[in-house]
C-alpha cells in the first residue's frame, strides 16, 4: 500500500531539489561562460584542453554527487538516476508519493 510522507520528510526533499536545482543553473551558466570564454581566460588552447577540462569535471561532479545522494525518506532506499531535476512521483522500492499529502 502507497503511503505519503511527513511534512518533515516532504521538507527534506523539497530541501533536496531546491539545492539540486539551484546547483544546476549556477553549474550551467558556470559551463556556458567557460566554455564562451575559455580562450580568452587562458583555460585552453588549440592543443590543450587541460584547465578547461578540470574545471568542467570540477562543476559536473556536484551534480553526480547530488543525484546519488538522494534517498526516499520513508525506506532510505536509493532513488539516484530515477530523479533529473526533481524527486519522482513516487519510490519504486515502498510506493510512497514522493509528495507530502494535502490537509
Amino acid at each position: 500500500m502507497a503511503s505519503y510522507l511527513t511534512p518533515e520528510q516532504d521538507q527534506r526533499l523539497r530541501r533536496w531539489e531546491a539545492v539540486n536545482k539551484g546547483y544546476f543553473i549556477f553549474a550551467f551558466v558556470a559551463l556556458v561562460i567557460l566554455l564562451v570564454f575559455s580562450s580568452q581566460l587562458g583555460l585552453s588552447s588549440g592543443d590543450s584542453w587541460g584547465p578547461l577540462g578540470a574545471l568542467i569535471v570540477l562543476l559536473i561532479l556536484p551534480i553526480i554527487i547530488l543525484q546519488l545522494r538522494l534517498k526516499c525518506p520513508a525506506c532510505g532506499q536509493a532513488i539516484g538516476w530515477q530523479a533529473k531535476l526533481m524527486a519522482p512521483d513516487q519510490c519504486r522500492k515502498c510506493g510512497a508519493f514522493l509528495r507530502a499529502r494535502s490537509e
